[in-house]
Formats: C-alpha cells, sequence, structure tokens
C-alpha cells in the first residue's frame, strides 16, 4: 500500500468526498439481521485492522464482518444520522469527541456497556451510565513542519499557535475547512481553547493576514499541499506547514524506502488539540447481538495492540502495547489543549459559522 493510502489510514478523518464502499470478509447472510452470521461496520476511510486479527475475531465470534467505509468522519456521521431509520450496517466506528454530542442528540446510538469497559483509561471514559458509545482511540491533531524545508532557510520550526502568526511564517501554513474535515473542526476548536470564547476570531483574522491556506480535507492538505510528506513532494506542495497528527511522522518512516534515520516531518507541540474516537451500536442495527460482540472486540487487547500501526492513534485501553516507532519517531503531547463535550456541543456550529464567515469570505 502506498505512502498516501496509509497515511490517509493515519489517524484520522481523512478525504472529502464520499468513497467507495470497501468490504472486507463476507458471509454466507450477506444482510444483518437476527441470528445473522454477518455484522457490518460503518466508518470513515481510516478503519484498518490486521487481516489475521479480523479472522481471529470472526472465528471466535462466528460471524463474518462486512466494514463499509464512507469518507471523511464528519461526512460519514453526517451520512449516518441521514440513514438512522434504515442504517448501512451495526456498528458505527469513527465519531470523535468534536462530533459526538451531534451523534448523540439525534439518537444515533442505543446502549451497550462493552465488555472490558472498565480497563478503558479513565481519561477517556464518559459519564458514569453514559454507555452510548466505546471509547476506542485516541490522538492529538496537531501542526506538522518540514523538517529540510526550515534546515535550508536556517528558520526554526513553530512550536505554539502564537508563533504561527509571525511573520517568518507567512504564507507557510495549510490546514483543513472546519465545516468539512475533522483535523481541521479539531484546529479551530485548539485555538478556542487556546484564547478563549472572544478572542479566538482575533487569532484567525492574524492567521489569515498571515497568509493560511484553507482546502477541503486532510487528504488534500497533506499529500498535496504539505511539501514535508511523501505524497506532497510528489505533487510539488509548497507548503512547509500543516494542520494533521502527533503520530504522522511515524507513518513518513515507516513506509519510505529506503528507511529513514529519523522522520523527514516534526511536531509543533504547542499546537495540539485532543481527539478521541468511539464506537456505537446503531439504533436500529438488524443485527444487535453482533453489533455488541464487535463492539466488545474493539475494546478489547488484541485489537487495542494491533490498531496503532493500522491507524496510526493511540490505544485507550490499561495496558496495551504502544510500538517501538511511535516511542522512537513519533512524540508524546504531554499537555494538549482539551475542550469538554457540552462546550463543544454547545458552541461547535455557531463557532464553525462564524470561522466559516471570517476565514473563507
Amino acid at each position: 500500500m502506498s505512502t498516501t493510502k496509509k497515511a490517509t489510514v493515519a489517524a484520522l478523518a481523512v478525504g472529502l468526498g464520499l468513497v467507495a464502499v470497501s468490504a472486507c470478509g463476507s458471509g454466507s447472510d450477506s444482510g444483518s439481521g437476527t441470528g445473522s452470521m454477518s455484522v457490518t461496520l460503518v466508518s470513515h476511510s481510516s478503519f484498518n485492522v490486521s487481516k489475521d486479527v479480523l479472522k481471529d475475531f470472526e472465528k471466535r465470534s462466528g460471524y463474518k464482518v462486512r466494514v463499509l467505509k464512507d469518507g471523511d468522519a464528519g461526512q460519514a456521521v453526517n451520512k449516518a444520522l441521514l440513514t438512522k431509520g434504515n442504517p448501512q450496517g451495526d456498528v458505527f466506528f469513527g465519531v470523535d469527541n468534536t462530533l459526538l454530542s451531534r451523534a448523540l442528540d439525534n439518537g444515533l446510538f442505543q446502549p451497550h456497556r462493552a465488555k472490558d469497559a472498565d480497563l478503558v483509561l479513565p481519561e477517556y471514559r464518559l459519564p458514569e451510565g453514559e454507555h452510548r458509545v466505546t471509547p476506542v482511540d485516541s490522538g492529538d491533531i496537531c501542526v506538522n513542519y518540514d523538517k529540510k524545508y526550515f534546515a535550508d532557510k536556517k528558520l526554526a520550526p513553530p512550536k505554539t499557535f502564537d508563533d504561527l502568526v509571525k511573520p517568518a511564517y507567512k504564507n507557510l501554513l495549510v490546514t483543513e475547512n472546519a465545516s468539512t474535515s475533522s483535523p481541521g473542526l479539531g484546529f479551530l476548536l485548539g485555538t478556542a481553547a487556546k484564547y478563549g470564547d472572544d478572542n479566538w476570531p482575533g487569532y484567525w483574522k492574524k492567521l489569515k493576514a498571515n497568509g493560511v491556506k484553507v482546502v477541503d480535507g486532510w487528504d488534500q492538505a497533506y499529500n498535496q499541499e504539505f511539501s514535508g510528506s511523501a505524497g506532497g513532494r510528489k505533487a510539488k506542495g509548497d507548503r512547509p506547514l500543516v494542520v494533521s497528527y502527533a503520530s504522522s511522522p511515524p507513518v513518513e518512516v515507516l513506509y519510505a524506502e529506503p528507511r529513514p534515520k529519523e522522520a523527514p516531518t516534526g511536531v509543533a507541540t504547542g499546537t495540539c488539540f485532543r481527539q478521541i474516537e468511539y464506537a456505537g451500536l446503531l439504533s436500529n442495527a438488524k443485527n444487535p447481538k453482533g453489533g455488541k460482540a464487535l463492539l466488545d472486540f474493539l475494546s478489547g487487547k488484541r485489537f487495542q495492540d494491533d490498531m496503532p500501526l493500522q491507524m496510526f492513534v493511540n490505544p485507550v485501553r490499561k495496558a496495551a502495547q504502544v510500538p517501538a516507532l511511535f516511542r522512537e519517531y513519533g512524540v508524546e503531547i504531554d499537555k494538549p489543549e482539551t475542550m469538554a463535550p457540552k462546550k463543544i456541543a454547545e458552541n461547535r456550529e455557531p463557532w464553525v459559522k462564524s470561522w466559516t464567515s471570517l476565514v473563507l469570505k
């Protein structure tokens, strides 16, 4: 699989338009109904799992798994809401903390307490009694930089949000549209958490004046506009700063040939926002029993250990294995910006509307 495709798997909410539906596994019963031995997972296009790990679940549970992938996280959630009366599948994976309230307020999920819910790290758990979704992974949305560009220019790369509006970094940053892209929205929320409800618009005015470029989605930003990624270099991207993930540098190392001694990209650790992804049993799932088994699998040790090098996100289960690649080439964000789900729910739509008017017009 190409670096571009693997990077698309990396964490995160990628692409903009709906992609072709793909399927993994096939049962003798092609539908998902009561007693069916086929269970369907609906997700954004970043979902991935090792074949042997999925086959082990299928063997132990007796269910064949179909995986339907529907583009960027935001669009996948919107489509799931539009089809909730007659859903495409049984479980939805990939709704994150920036969009969770929209899904919950619209009744997208029905309750299920995963078998290993007590083994989820405390910082990722929802309030007691809230078991409509199961925490699956976490990642940090951060600005990445092209090390070669800054070395060649003898310019120190930015470290913080404040740095990004300095004249030295004019016309260097590309970010995603906050109204269509999960990392774009996360970056907006990070600035709101940093500067407060009243001051984030002023920060974005400065960022706009400093030449920030906005594109529709992560794949375009990272793999076309960003000069530090393998895809961006091939596309002759000219932006050495991009909104991506703290886990993106290990991706650039793992799939490079030959493998470099160090990652070609770095992370501006003072620009990060913590993202948490969840999975839930869809309210009108045709195979709720199979869906519950699949949710238990997603929070189980085998999947949690496998996940980091498949989707380049961090496990949320206690004692799950973090790959050496992450420790060697990645960066741990000690103090990311965060925001309470309630505050996100109250402000997301008006903030995105304000951001659109301010930045895109």
